[in-house]
C-alpha cells in the first residue's frame, strides 16, 4: 500500500471538490483546478476529505495512487494559499523588469530576453535582482521559474547568474596568480 496514497487528503472550507467521468476539479478561494484521472484509481469525497484508492494491485494502479493523491492534494493547496517562487538575479548590470504581460531580463547578453507570462501567473520584479513567480497551479510556478533559469544559469566562479533563493551555489576556486 502506498504510504503516500493512503492518506486522505482533508478539505478546507471554501473548497469545493467533485469527481465525475475522469475528471476533478478543486475550486476555492484563489481559483479553480481542474485535472483528469486515469480509471485505475476511485476518488470519493466523503465527509471533507478525498480518500483515493486503486483499483486493483497491477504496478501501473499502485504508481497512479500515489500520485493523483499528491495531485488532489496539490491543488487543494493551490486554490486556499497558492504558490510562489523566488528567483534572484547576480551579476554586474543583470536586471528584470515586468512590462505588462512580458519579463524583461537583461542578462548580459548584447540583446535582452522577452518571456512572455502566462495568464494563470503572477510575476513581479524588484531592482534588488528578485523574481516573485506566484500562481494557484505549482506545475505551472516551477516551469516558468525553471524556463527563466535556464536563461542564465548560475556559474561557478563569480556565481552570477539566475538561481532559487533557496539554492546554495558550489563556488570553485579560479586560477591562483603563481606562476
Amino acid at each position: 500500500m502506498s504510504r503516500i496514497g493512503k492518506l486522505p487528503v482533508a478539505v478546507p472550507a471554501g473548497v469545493k471538490i467533485t469527481a465525475a467521468s475522469g475528471l476533478i476539479t478543486v475550486e476555492g478561494p484563489k481559483g479553480k483546478l481542474t485535472q483528469d484521472y486515469n480509471d485505475l484509481v476511485e476518488i470519493k469525497i466523503e465527509n471533507n476529505h478525498v480518500v483515493v484508492s486503486r483499483v486493483n494491485d497491477t504496478k501501473p494502479a499502485r504508481s497512479a495512487h500515489g500520485l493523483y493523491r499528491s495531485l488532489i492534494s496539490n491543488m487543494v493547496t493551490g486554490v486556499t494559499t497558492g504558490y510562489t517562487k523566488t528567483l534572484i538575479i547576480n551579476g554586474v548590470g543583470f536586471r528584470a523588469e515586468v512590462q505588462g504581460k512580458l519579463l524583461v531580463l537583461n542578462l548580459g547578453y548584447s540583446n535582452d530576453f522577452i518571456a512572455g507570462i502566462p495568464e494563470n501567473l503572477t510575476v513581479t520584479a524588484d531592482n534588488q535582482g528578485k523574481i516573485i513567480i506566484s500562481g494557484i497551479d505549482k506545475q505551472a510556478v516551477g516551469e516558468y521559474a525553471a524556463e527563466i533559469r535556464k536563461l542564465r544559469k548560475p556559474e561557478p566562479y563569480k556565481g552570477k547568474g539566475i538561481r532559487y533563493d533557496n539554492e546554495t551555489i558550489r563556488r570553485k576556486v579560479g586560477k591562483s596568480g603563481v606562476k
